[in-house]
């Protein structure tokens, strides 16, 4: 008879089994004082992590799903290069930990080894100045070297320090040599079993390269040509997600749209071909960093059962911002200024907006194209619309806790976490439905959401969602309970941490 699929309730369940019967055979004050096993050990690669490093979601995803994993009786530990940028302050509280000599082809690169321990998270460091020490991380002429020699460390640092994960968590192409170079150490004991698992933040980024180098910069016989190639190019995220024991996304919407030609870039045919390993899981935000009742950031503070200081934060951002103070509601959005993030639905119907009387403000750099529109809408529509041509998070956070609504009207977007940020600042939602926005906005049409959200990627369906919430607006009663339903809607990283642990035991328990 074929042997049942282990489920991650199974592994549960089996783990719950397994701490009774020891729980009966030891005396009760050893059980009391003996600290419980971990029910999974984790590795989680990232190559950015905040607040060491970060320059998008990723790093948010890094900092804080571990933080939130290990309350939960798992041991998730976090490795990353250790960049020029990362400050003298977290520098001084590392520990030298080791060093060794990472092979990549023909050359023998030094990796040093550092230690740090914060929010019950211990972090391992890979440093190599060569490779790190640079302005940015990443847009460098040497990226796909870079990367390679991060994920063999990471392998080699796993040799050598006191922790034996069950799992290897890789996230995007950055890490997307690990599952490829850990064939070659299957020999090594705390190797021999150890399973992998591949998030796709963003699928658009793939590590494509061409096939001549195989050999002189990752190392690679002829023959993993089949494994590393597709669509006649190197491709480190394809080889990733053939090798890996599952492959997840960081939301169920983005899960299913991948294997669609439109959002895939390609990898569709692939993805559908292991569409059994794949899954997706929502990502979260960390409430104890965005908490409008504690956050020092903003001009005063509340919370969903006292709403009154979003007034003082309000009049704060349009002082900010030169906008009239006359009670009209404030849109804003946060973003990168490029066709993605759905600015090219916005430039068309800002005439209309104005006249109909929203007021907006953006903050945000990206194409000229789009910042050139924006300011010379500032400049047309003094007091009510302003545009900043800035990258600024602690005024974004302000503009979070100062806005009635926030556009999100994204092409696409794997998940997102400014909508989840501007909810849990009672900043009504507008946004299309897409991947992560879709997941995690309700439509307050069936009078239980707590947002507007749009289908057709078209200027005038955005239009119709900003007109559908002015209107609301003016019902004060009305729109206090959509905002109030935003600020209490769970977006913590409590409740994904749970959904990727339950997804570790099932990697860790199939067979």
């Amino acid at each position: 008879m074929p042997r049942k699929k282990a489920t991650a309730a199974d592994a549960a369940a089996t783990v719950t089994a397994k701490a009774t019967k020891t729980s009966s055979e030891t005396k009760p004050k050893a059980t009391r004082s003996r600290k419980k096993d971990p029910e999974v050990r984790v590795l989680f690669a990232s190559s950015e992590v905040a607040p060491f490093a970060a320059s998008g979601g990723l790093a948010d995803v890094a900092g804080s799903l571990p933080v939130y994993l290990n309350r939960s009786n798992c041991d998730v530990r976090v490795i990353l290069p250790l960049y020029g940028s990362v400050s003298k302050a977290w520098r001084d509280k590392m520990r030298f930990v080791t060093y060794c000599y990472v092979s990549l082809s023909w050359r023998s690169a030094y990796c040093g080894i550092f230690e740090l321990k914060d929010r019950g998270v211990t972090y391992y460091f890979i440093d190599n100045e060569q490779y790190f020490m640079r302005d940015s991380l990443y847009g460098e002429y040497d990226d796909g070297e870079r990367f390679a020699f991060f994920s063999k460390a990471v392998i080699e640092a796993l040799c050598r320090i006191d922790f034996e994960p069950d799992i290897i968590h890789c996230n995007d192409w950055q890490t997307a040599m690990i599952p490829v170079y850990l064939r070659d150490y299957r020999w090594v004991g705390k190797l021999a079993a150890v399973k992998t698992l591949f998030t796709i933040h963003n699928i658009q980024f793939q590590g494509q390269y061409d096939p001549y180098i195989l050999g002189d910069i990752f190392g690679l016989p002829e023959s993993d040509l089949p494994l590393m190639t597709w669509d006649g190019c190197l491709n480190l995220m394809k080889a990733a997600i053939e090798l890996s024991d599952k492959v997840n996304t960081v939301s169920p919407t983005y899960a299913g749209e991948i294997l669609d030609p439109w959002y895939s870039f390609g990898l569709d045919p692939l993805l559908k071909g292991l569409q059994f390993k794949l899954c997706g899981i929502l990502n979260g935000i960390d409430f104890d960093t965005w908490n409008p009742e504690t956050d020092p950031a903003i001009a005063a503070n509340y919370s969903a059962d006292d709403q009154e200081g979003k007034l003082a934060c309000k009049k704060d951002v349009l002082s900010e911002f030169g906008l009239d103070d006359d009670g009209r509601p404030l849109a804003v959005m946060i973003a990168r200024l490029t066709e993605q993030k759905g600015v090219d639905l916005l430039a068309p119907i800002m005439d209309e907006v104005i006249k109909n009387g929203i007021q907006v403000a953006i903050l945000g750099t990206g194409d000229s194209k789009y910042e050139q529109i924006f300011s010379e809408m500032s400049a047309r529509y003094p007091g009510s619309c302003s545009a900043r041509i800035a990258y600024n998070t602690a005024l974004s956070k302000r503009m979070y806790a100062g806005a009635d609504i926030f556009l999100m009207p994204s092409k696409t977007e794997p998940c997102g976490l400014a909508q989840m940020q501007a909810m849990r600042y009672g900043t009504v939602p507008i946004v299309r439905k897409t991947g992560g926005l879709s997941d995690s906005v309700r439509d307050c049409g069936d009078g239980q959401g707590w947002g507007f959200t749009f289908q057709n990627y078209e200027p005038w369906d955005l239009y119709g969602a900003m007109i559908r919430a002015k209107d609301l607006y003016y019902d004060w009663d009305a729109w206090k309970e959509v905002r109030t339903r935003a600020m209490r809607c769970d977006t913590s990283w409590s409740r994904s941490a749970e959904s990727y642990k339950y997804l570790y035991l099932d990697i860790k328990n199939t067979v």
